[in-house]
């Protein structure tokens, strides 16, 4: 089983800074720029999560959003699926610690970060927000 040990060699291994936010909770982000992931080492799951923004309000003008979310998770997401927390549209992927190795821990946030990259252009227009980029600010992403 992979240990928080190990998942701190798997940030340095990806070339990732990261800050410890409480026991087994990181903030983890990629040189590269990107949205910033929370990652919770919660025994047995590893959990991952990037906040893509808040949702907009409304009921029924969200059905196109909510539809093309639907079809992504389906079509074009390989690791993880974006959904609803509260009233922000996430995307996450939850793996199993027991079996976890390095490559598979990378595929999936590389999937997550892909999938924000590609998508959020898309996301935002439909959900009549502004052009910025994906994510959060690591203040909001604590919340998590």
């Amino acid at each position: 089983m992979v240990t928080i040990e190990d998942l701190e060699s798997f940030f340095i291994r990806m070339d990732a800074d990261y800050d410890v936010l409480d026991e087994g909770m990181y903030l983890v982000r990629n040189k590269n720029g990107g949205a910033p992931l929370v990652v919770h080492y919660t025994a047995p799951l590893l959990l991952l999560r990037s906040k893509v923004m808040d949702l907009p309000p409304g009921g029924e003008e969200n059905a196109d959003l909510f539809r093309t979310l639907l079809r992504l998770n389906a079509t074009d997401v390989v690791h993880g699926s974006y959904g609803l927390e509260e009233d922000e549209l996430i995307l996450s992927d939850t793996l199993e610690l027991e079996t976890l190795d390095f490559h598979e821990f990378q595929a999936s946030v590389e999937s997550i970060q892909l999938a924000l990259s590609g998508h959020i252009q898309e996301i935002r227009s439909l959900a009549g927000v502004g052009s910025g980029g994906p994510g959060a600010s690591a203040k909001d992403e604590v919340g998590a």
